[in-house]
């Protein structure tokens, strides 16, 4: 249970992170809803709604393979890559172009999100094929 509980962990700091941040320039601009037409705002907002879009499948899929005893060292590796990729992809995201941080956050999440839908079907298989 120790991946899941460092996972689920830091993906609540890093959903933090990512309100403080939309939060911080909405106090700078003087925001109250919506991006009020702030373009910084705009690319935060949406790296905190992506970060809730993919992270509930990701965790979702280390818990249940945590559980189910998947917990060794690739399910740990893959976690981390995961997390490392939810905080590169916002960081990414303030560039006015391309950056290297939201392109290797976004490559990281759905790399993990396909090695752990594999162990995830891997493991139904194992425990009912």
């Amino acid at each position: 249970m120790h991946i899941s509980l460092i996972s689920t962990a830091v993906s609540g700091l890093i959903a933090l992170w990512l309100g403080i941040r939309c939060g911080r320039v909405r106090m700078k601009e003087k925001v109250m809803h919506g991006d009020g037409g702030n373009v910084l705002l705009l690319r935060r907002m949406r790296a905190q709604s992506n970060f809730t879009e993919y992270a509930p499948f990701a965790l979702a899929m280390i818990i249940v393979l945590d559980l189910t005893g998947h917990d060794g060292w690739l399910l740990g590796l893959t976690a981390l890559s995961f997390l490392i990729g939810r905080v590169l992809h916002p960081l990414g995201m303030d560039a006015e172009g391309e950056h290297w941080g939201r392109m290797i956050g976004t490559l990281l999440t759905m790399l993990t999100l396909i090695v752990l839908s594999g162990m995830a079907l891997v493991a139904v298989y194992q425990q009912f094929g």
